[in-house]
């Protein structure tokens, strides 16, 4: 399969798509609402506690608005500087499939994410957890649990969207799209929500906390050893995945919240298999395999071991490159909505797929969404054939019909069939 992507860097698109400066990731507040009047207590505006009194309300948007970016901007510094160093995404050698695989669902989140399998110590976590320097900013409802789009209904909370309806002007804040991490030992109330039980046991009353999947919604769900994960929280996933919507039915709580995520999931195939169910789920499949060249080995450990040494120097020493993706990133998702598909290049498509005997037609959506997000990386408007035929195999090895007697890999099958309807 033709190679995308160079080893450290890639450089898909051409010179004028990218700006000159990278994009800021300090908070930003678009609109304020306040309400004139009287008011008592206790309000909260864009995040802010504000102490009210009768026949006052004579605060400027301005300075509340200044307020609320510097509380913001500390926070996110405070943070930054808290957080373990993350491998820089660019730093990765090789592998370039899995990274491709990665980089076309943060620029369209609905192709439906990725699942990575492969041998041991190949860096699988590593790369995934790398996409976060990399992941643009997304417009939330300020102080939202559930990261509500403020323009689209379908990415908000019941709350939200009462308050939409109600005419409210709502505070909105620009921030980076979340990753979540799954972890095998999670519990269900941990990863669906719960009750409040500080607040049932101090107020007297029933609250909804809520969980991971609210947290992961509008970002990116990772599961590292997804083929180990307990049955009961697959069929959570799988409930989630397929409608959008987590629901929780529990101790006199009913409440439901949107939970769309990016689901991205790694494994080692030797440690088990994964239900055909949720492995359907997966928009894509890469599959990741021990570098055997050994000047690439020795280039992996230098990298390794500089990493470790000192992890600012490193990833300062990769920031230009960091920024370049980060640009061609925001280039292609500004683009992606204007990439057309010939016709005649998804009537091909749905070919292969229907003499492939694919399940179902996730696999002929996925592929067309696929190929408009290469195109878009590489900054043209049109999809090619050769496009095609770079994600095809990722889109539909894992949507085959298992052969135990079948020898030949799943992905060559693809590549074949292919060529063969596209010749």
């Amino acid at each position: 399969m033709a190679s995308t992507l160079g080893t450290s860097s890639i450089a898909l698109l051409p010179s004028r798509y990218f700006s000159s400066s990278s994009s800021s990731s300090k908070p930003s507040v678009h609109s304020l609402s306040l309400t004139s009047g009287q008011s008592y207590g206790r309000k909260f505006y864009g995040g802010i506690g504000i102490h009210g009194m009768k026949g006052r309300s004579q605060f400027s948007v301005a300075s509340v608005a200044t307020e609320v970016n510097s509380v913001e901007q500390n926070q996110s510094t405070a943070a930054k500087e808290s957080q373990r160093p993350v491998y820089p995404f660019a730093a990765i050698v090789g592998q370039d499939e899995m990274k491709l695989c990665l980089l076309l669902n943060v620029i369209d989140p609905k192709i439906g994410g990725v699942m990575i399998m492969g041998d041991r110590g190949t860096g699988k976590s590593t790369t995934v957890r790398s996409l976060v320097d990399l992941l643009p900013e997304i417009k939330v409802v300020a102080g939202d649990p559930y990261n509500s789009d403020p323009e689209d209904p379908e990415f908000m909370g019941v709350e939200v969207r009462e308050r939409v309806l109600q005419g409210e002007n709502l505070s909105v804040v620009l921030t980076k799209i979340n990753m979540v991490d799954l972890p095998l030992g999670a519990t269900e109330d941990r990863v669906c929500g719960t009750i409040d039980i500080e607040k049932a046991l101090t107020e007297g009353v029933k609250a909804f906390e809520p969980g991971l999947l609210a947290k992961a919604n509008r970002g990116i769900l990772y599961v590292d050893e997804v083929n180990l994960l307990d049955d009961h929280l697959v069929d959570v996933l799988l409930d989630s995945a397929a409608s959008g919507w987590n629901t929780v039915e529990r101790e006199g709580i009913s409440i439901s919240h949107p939970a769309r995520f990016i689901l991205i999931g790694s494994g080692n195939p030797e440690e088990g298999e994964l239900r055909p169910q949720l492995l359907d789920r997966f928009g894509m499949h890469a599959q990741v395999g021990t570098v055997r060249d050994a000047e690439l080995r020795v280039k992996i450990v230098e990298e390794r071991g500089r990493f470790d040494k000192n992890p600012k120097e490193f990833r300062d020493s990769y920031k230009a490159e960091q920024e370049k993706l980060q640009d061609q990133i925001s280039s292609a998702r500004s683009v992606l909505s204007s990439v057309q598909i010939d016709q005649d290049l998804k009537v091909k498509i749905s070919k292969v797929c229907a003499e492939l005997n694919v399940d179902g037609l996730r696999g002929d959506i996925v592929t067309n969404r696929a190929a408009k997000a290469l195109a878009a990386l590489k900054g043209r408007d049109k999809v090619s054939a050769e496009d095609i035929a770079t994600v095809i195999p990722n889109c539909l090895r894992h949507r085959l019909r298992k052969d135990p007697l079948e020898s030949i890999d799943s992905g060559l099958l693809v590549t074949e069939k292919f060529y063969e309807v596209f010749s």
